[in-house]
């Protein structure tokens, strides 16, 4: 067989194995959830609460409404065992205008080069993904964070798994910076006050005007015991929605590495556990110059991060006097002699 006949083959079936990379999403599959698999009472602040590289955003006027988001397990969609998962516990019927609540996947700027944004050949592009809930109307929004420039479009749900494929026209104006910062932001509108939804919905690329953002989203909060469940989110170059390109586990951990590193559940990523889901890091002796003892530990992380990550540790026993990281360790330091030290330790680098 000739090498055309192989390549022209591989083409026609991306979900064979064949043509992988495919997807600038990271964890669509919503396998990995290093922080939590489920957070209730959310609505209120933004920020990571179960699955992997999955932000919440909230309006700067604050909804009554309330959730419990999770790492749901899935039963009745072949291929797909995880999805991510919004419950409403509180609703919020009266909505004021500054309200919101979106999820996203916040994407660097060097992983979306393929995109030729902002170039005379720029590439237009498909975003699926698999979703079931309450019968609604959502908004994807993807807004460029270079440009200032965003385009939408309208999708539904319905009690039933379905799968929803967009395809967003080329923009030849505003190129993203190739560098490790935020270039875009993949939106779901799940909630949205008039200050997003009064205008018209950009359905061709626009410079961001907040009144067009979210225009025909219904709400999530209209009443207690909605669901939102989504699983199988892909972004990829190209006007035709592939297959969903699965990945090994180990695969898709590593990639949210990069963003997040976690070291609290016992035999899951620890160097040593103490039996109880803690990690415990042995101080080991060294002298000052000056007589006396000390300890300390130094921790490689699995992959380089994508920054010097921000740290947060909770010492169940012996704490540490300080800490020095990078974006591919971390060093404890403390005084005592030949001590174990137990921590349940967060380094991010989100964007």
């Amino acid at each position: 067989m000739s090498r055309a006949r192989d390549l022209a083959d591989l083409g026609g079936s991306a979900d064979a194995g064949g043509l992988t990379g495919r997807n600038l999403i990271i964890n669509g599959g919503m396998t990995v959830s290093q922080r939590s698999t489920s957070v209730a009472s959310l609505g209120t602040a933004n920020g990571y609460n179960t699955v992997d590289r999955w932000q919440m955003f909230v309006g700067g006027t604050a909804s009554a409404g309330r959730f419990t988001q999770s790492q749901a397990s899935v039963t009745d969609l072949a291929g797909f065992p995880k999805s991510l998962k919004h419950e409403v516990t509180t609703a919020d019927t009266s909505i004021a205008a500054g309200e919101a609540l979106q999820i996203a996947q916040l994407i660097e700027g060097q992983n979306l080069q393929a995109l030729k944004k902002g170039y005379s050949d720029a590439e237009q592009f498909t975003v699926s993904f698999y979703v079931k809930g309450t019968a609604n109307t959502y908004v994807v929004e993807m807004y460029d964070a270079d440009n200032t420039r965003h385009v939408a479009k309208t999708f539904s749900v319905t009690s039933s798994w379905s799968r929803v494929e967009l395809t967003f026209p080329a923009d030849t104006t505003g190129k993203f910076d190739n560098d490790n910062a935020v270039s875009l932001y993949l939106i779901i509108w799940l909630h949205a006050g008039s200050d997003f939804t009064s205008g018209t919905l950009p359905t061709t690329w626009a410079s961001v005007t907040n009144a067009n953002r979210a225009v025909g989203a219904g709400s999530l909060y209209s009443a207690v015991s909605n669901t939102f469940e989504i699983t199988g989110v892909q972004l990829e170059v190209g006007q035709t929605a592939t297959p969903f390109e699965h990945e090994d586990y180990g695969t898709t951990l590593a990639k949210c590495q990069r963003y997040c590193y976690t070291q609290h559940r016992y035999g899951d990523g620890d160097i040593v556990g103490d039996g109880n889901g803690n990690t415990r890091f042995h101080c080991q002796t060294y002298n000052s110059g000056a007589g006396s003892p000390g300890g300390f530990i130094t921790l490689g992380f699995p992959v380089m991060m994508r920054t010097k990550p921000d740290l947060t540790y909770t010492a169940v026993s012996g704490a540490a006097s300080d800490d020095i990281s990078s974006a591919s360790y971390l060093h404890l330091f403390d005084n005592d002699d030949d001590a174990w030290y137990i921590y349940n330790l967060i380094a991010e680098a989100e964007l």
